[in-house]
């Protein structure tokens, strides 16, 4: 039996406004259908694109870059992607993470002082950012959300 192929890396390029910079950032991304170009996110991003977790996306072969590139979010899944930069110089990111992973929320570490936080479409964020806020009011962090889903803004109305 032949295995088939499941997912896809595709190029990323964008402005992080985390590093005021654009950015060219690859991730994995499962095959919805290869011929019309269509992907389901299966990483979480670093920098900030406005694309989360299980977004369907359009990406195509682009002949410059050799690879294929995202083009377009079809379908938003509902997910959000936090930023947390670590302030407190020696603070372990570990504890944080942790608390959110208790939580429901995983999230990629990039280094000692950089993790992206994927909060998915079920959890209440207003949990997520009162955790996120109890280390922002203390100096510890910062974390910014360039891909905030609408039920988590609405989430954070109801309060």
């Amino acid at each position: 039996m032949q295995e088939t192929e499941t997912h896809k890396k595709i190029l990323f390029r964008y402005y992080s406004d985390l590093l005021e910079d654009m950015v060219v950032e690859t991730m994995w991304a499962e095959i919805i259908d290869l011929e019309k170009g269509y992907f389901k996110l299966d990483n979480i991003p670093f920098f900030g694109p406005l694309i989360a977790t299980d977004d369907i996306f359009f990406a195509e072969f682009d002949k410059d870059e050799e690879k294929l590139v995202y083009r377009e979010t079809i379908e938003t899944s509902g997910n959000s992607i936090v930023q947390v930069v670590i302030l407190e110089k020696g603070f372990d990111k570990e504890i944080i993470r942790e608390k959110l992973k208790e939580i429901n929320c995983e999230s990629e570490g990039m280094n000692e002082t950089l993790f992206a936080v994927e909060v998915i479409f079920d959890i209440d964020y207003s949990i997520v950012k009162n955790i996120l806020n109890e280390y922002a009011d203390l100096s510890i962090i910062d974390f910014g959300e360039p891909c905030l889903s609408e039920k988590h803004r609405a989430d954070l109305l109801k309060n």
